[in-house]
């Protein structure tokens, strides 16, 4: 079978892709724009990418072999219902879907029992625990994770594995295409506004995911948010248990996904708890999760206040260590999202010593909602001397060298993907 991913430059279809072409089936596919995800792919093996959303190009691939499959990001349609690929193959009668119909064939072809993290904020990192955790008692396991991994690859499909571990992600309600063996909740915050117009769809769409698990873990805060109580097949987790805080793992927030990571291995192995938490203490962590470019400078995954605080409890503890000032360069992901969050920002920085706040990476943009600039958002924080605006350009290089000259601990929090801070701090310091 030839399937062709649109998007494949993305954290949800690129591992699927890889995960297709082990499995094997034939791969091929596209992206609006070339990224460092699209090379990480070419190098595992998938090759036939064409860089733009086309007509001619999707035209010619299908010429060369027939496509039986086109498997299209949900940004596509939300940016243009007539793109080109989506009229081609409703021209040639290809069958067409999102990614959670066809990883839904290959768990079922395969016969694999699903563990789904799903979440707000966590699950990447959450995700890539419980797959460590299985490696490192060789167990064979199937995943997707959203993030590279220094021990395997985003997707990888494993002949003898019994579990998929999926990062299963609510934008668009995909995780609700989905009947989990096991669901781990990793964190619950109103997110993804232009899918769910309210907190309260955002909270049943959870609820709705927990109730067609076999089993789920979440923290009580987040059965108290969603209203739910333990049962049967729900078990709620302490978040303040004594031997979370055991865990050699620095920041509070990456402690709670390993434990959740623990808990979950430990629910379908039976292994012992203090076993599993020597595995997850040498976690060796994931790309852009507090992933140090060079010495002092670090990218990480944070756009949203619950993430931001996350990510500033793992520098403060490892800038504790050499009495460091912790430097943020924050690159906001989506206007839209500013739209709704403008008020949440207030002291998710606290313990900053000051911040770069840059205009926001623009994606899936309602062209009707006006663009709200760092200084509007800035004077919204509790202390708004703690910030000021910044630009992705020289000046800004110059800036994060002096701090690096100094000593200081410059921590990028940056949720886009091609062309945006991320990539340009790999650009201008690392090349």
């Amino acid at each position: 079978m030839h399937i062709y991913f649109s998007g494949i430059g993305g954290t949800g279809i690129g591992p699927l892709a890889l995960i297709a072409k082990q499995a094997g089936y034939t791969v091929s596919g596209s992206d609006k724009q070339d990224s460092l995800y699209i090379q990480y792919l070419k190098k595992h093996g998938v090759t036939d990418i064409h860089i733009g959303q086309d007509h001619d190009a999707i035209a010619n691939t299908h010429g060369k072999e027939p496509i039986d499959w086109f498997v299209y990001t949900s940004a596509l349609p939300l940016e243009n219902p007539n793109a080109p690929e989506l009229l081609f193959c409703k021209e040639q009668d290809i069958k067409m879907s999102k990614r959670d119909e066809l990883l839904n064939v290959i768990l079922q072809d395969k016969k694999l029992k699903l563990i789904a993290i799903a979440g707000t904020h966590g699950k990447s990192t959450t995700t890539a625990m419980t797959i460590w955790l299985f490696k490192q008692l060789h167990i064979p396991i199937s995943y997707s994770v959203g993030a590279k991994i220094p021990f395997g690859d985003m997707g990888e499909y494993a002949d003898d594995s019994e579990y998929f571990v999926y990062e299963c992600d609510e934008f668009d309600r995909n995780f609700l295409a989905f009947e989990p063996y096991l669901s781990i909740i990793s964190g619950v915050s109103w997110d993804h506004h232009e899918i769910f117009p309210t907190r309260e769809e955002y909270q049943q769409a959870f609820r709705d995911f927990i109730d067609q698990s076999q089993h789920a873990h979440l923290w009580e805060e987040d059965a108290e948010y969603l209203g739910l109580k333990q049962n049967e097949k729900l078990v709620i987790l302490n978040s303040q248990n004594s031997s979370i805080q055991a865990l050699e793992i620095k920041g509070l927030y990456p402690r709670l996904d390993a434990w959740q990571a623990i808990q979950a291995v430990h629910s379908v192995t039976k292994l012992p708890i203090e076993d599993l938490m020597a595995h997850i203490n040498k976690f060796p962590g994931l790309q852009r999760r507090m992933e140090q470019i060079i010495p002092n400078l670090y990218s990480d995954y944070a756009h949203t206040p619950e993430k931001i605080r996350g990510g500033l409890s793992v520098a403060l503890e490892m800038a504790a260590e050499n009495n460091q000032p912790v430097i943020v360069v924050y690159e906001p992901l989506t206007n839209r999202r500013q739209h709704f969050m403008i008020n949440d920002y207030k002291d998710c920085f606290a313990g900053a010593a000051q911040v770069y706040w840059l205009p926001s990476y623009l994606a899936r943009e309602d062209p009707s909602q006006r663009i709200i600039h760092p200084e509007e958002l800035i004077v919204r924080l509790a202390d708004p001397t703690l910030a000021v605006p910044a630009e992705r350009d020289a000046s800004l290089k110059r800036t994060i060298q002096s701090h690096l000259a100094k000593g200081d601990m410059v921590v990028c929090m940056v949720g886009g993907g091609g062309n945006s801070l991320d990539e340009w701090l790999r650009k201008e310091f690392t090349d």
